[in-house]
C-alpha cells in the first residue's frame, strides 16, 4: 500500500512523533576568579513511539537528544506534554529509547496517539522519495520532503573539542533536516518509517546533505534498549562511587594501534570499589553494566542513575602480551563521602 501524496503521509505518521525538551545542568568555569557556575540549558529533539509495555510507552530517538538529561519532557500530536525518562542508551550508534508511564498520559491522548509502522531499510533505493517529521528548530512538528541521496555513508561528528566519532552505513537525503529533527522519522511514501533523523552537514556552501541511521540496523539495538529496566535519576548524595579517572580512547588511538573505543582507565583510587573489583591502570572499561561507554561524561551520566550499594557489571579489556582480552568485572558501588572520610 502506498499514500499517493506526501499529505496523506503525514496526516497518517504524524500522531507517531513527539516533540522532546532535555533539561540539562552545564557547568561553565571562569578562568579569571576560577570558579565553575551551573545554569540550566534546553534542548529540542523529536522521537518515534514504537511499542509500550505494560506499564510504559516506549519512544525512540537519538542519544544526543537525551544526553546529561536532568529533566525530560515529551510533547504529543495534541500538545499534551509528559515527564520521560531515559530507558536506555547507545551513545556508538546515537540511539536511545526513552519511557513515559501509560498512567500519566491523559485518555484523550491515547485516543490520538499511535504506535509507528517501521518499514524494510534495506529495500529503499536511491532516489525515491521520502518524508521527514520533526521538531526542527523546537518550533514544533513539521514536514519536509526530498529523496534518497546515497545509502552506506560514512560522516564524522565533532563530539566535543577533543573526541570525533564516526557513524557508519547512514542513509543521505536531501530532505531538510534541521536542530530539532533528530530523532524524527524518515518515511516511505507506504508511511513506515525506513530511518531515524540524525544529522546534517553544516559546512559552508553545503546544502541538503542530511543523513538517518536506517531502521534495518537501528532495530535490534532499539528493541534490547526497550527490553531494559527503566531507571530514575537518583538524589546527588545517594549516587554510586567507582573510584577511578580516565579518559576516552581517542579516534587515532582505535585506528592507528588497535586500542579497543572505551575508556583508558589512568588511576585507580587504594581501597575504592574499583580496585575491589579487580580494576586495574590501563585497563579500558567498554560497557558499564551492559551499555557501551566511550567517555568520562558518559559514565558520570549513567552513575547519576545508580545508588552507593548497586551491583554491576564492568565489561573491560586488558593488555596482555601485546593483545587485548575482554573480561567481566563485578563491582559493588560504594559512596564517595565513605571513601573521602
Amino acid at each position: 500500500f502506498s499514500y499517493g501524496n506526501v499529505a496523506d503521509v503525514t496526516e497518517a505518521v504524524m500522531p507517531s512523533v513527539v516533540a522532546i525538551t532535555n533539561s540539562s545542568v552545564q557547568q561553565v568555569r571562569d578562568w579569571f576568579s576560577r570558579r565553575a557556575y551551573e545554569y540550566e540549558s534546553k534542548s529540542a529533539g523529536s522521537g518515534i513511539i514504537l511499542g509500550s509495555n505494560d506499564e510504559e510507552l516506549l519512544i525512540c530517538t537519538n542519544n544526543h537528544v537525551v544526553d546529561g538529561a536532568s529533566n525530560l519532557t515529551v510533547s504529543f500530536i495534541d500538545d499534551t506534554s509528559v515527564e520521560a525518562k531515559v530507558k536506555g542508551t547507545d551513545p556508538e550508534n546515537d540511539l536511545a529509547v526513552v519511557a513515559v508511564e501509560l498512567e500519566d498520559i491523559p485518555d484523550e491522548t491515547m485516543d490520538k496517539i499511535r504506535i509507528a509502522n517501521v518499514g524494510d531499510s534495506d529495500s529503499m533505493r536511491v532516489g525515491e522519495q521520502v518524508v521527514a517529521i520533526g521538531n526542527a528548530l523546537g518550533y514544533g512538528q513539521s514536514v519536509t520532503t526530498g529523496i534518497i541521496s546515497a545509502k552506506n555513508r560514512s560522516i564524522s561528528v565533532q563530539e566535543n573539542y577533543y573526541e570525533v566519532t564516526e557513524y557508519t552505513d547512514l542513509i543521505q537525503t536531501d530532505t531538510a533536516i534541521n536542530p530539532g529533527n533528530s530523532g524524527g522519522a524518515l518515511l516511505n511514501m507506504n508511511g513506515e518509517v525506513i530511518g531515524i533523523n540524525s544529522a546534517k552537514a553544516s559546512s559552508s556552501g553545503v546544502e541538503g546533505m542530511g543523513y538517518a541511521i536506517p531502521v534495518s540496523k537501528a532495530m535490534p539495538i532499539l528493541e534490547n534498549l526497550m527490553n531494559r529496566k527503566t531507571r530514575t535519576l537518583v538524589d546527588e548524595s545517594k549516587i554510586g562511587f567507582m573510584g577511578i579517572s580516565g579518559e576516552g580512547v581517542s579516534v587515532e588511538a582505535t585506528q592507528l594501534y588497535g586500542v579497543p573505543a572505551g575508556i583508558y582507565v589512568a588511576a585507580v583510587g587504594d581501597g575504592t570499589p574499583a580496585e575491589e573489583a579487580g580494576l586495574q591502570v590501563s585497563d579500558i572499561i567498554t560497557a558499564f553494566d551492559g551499555e557501551k561507554v566511550t567517555s568520562m561524561t558518559q559514565l558520570q551520566d549513567l552513575l547519576r542513575y545508580y545508588e552507593a550499594g548497586e551491583t554491576v557489571e564492568l565489561t573491560v579489556q586488558t593488555a596482555a602480551e601485546g593483545a587485548y582480552t575482554e573480561e567481566t568485572l563485578t563491582m559493588t558501588l560504594g559512596s564517595r563521602e565513605d571513601y573521602q572520610s
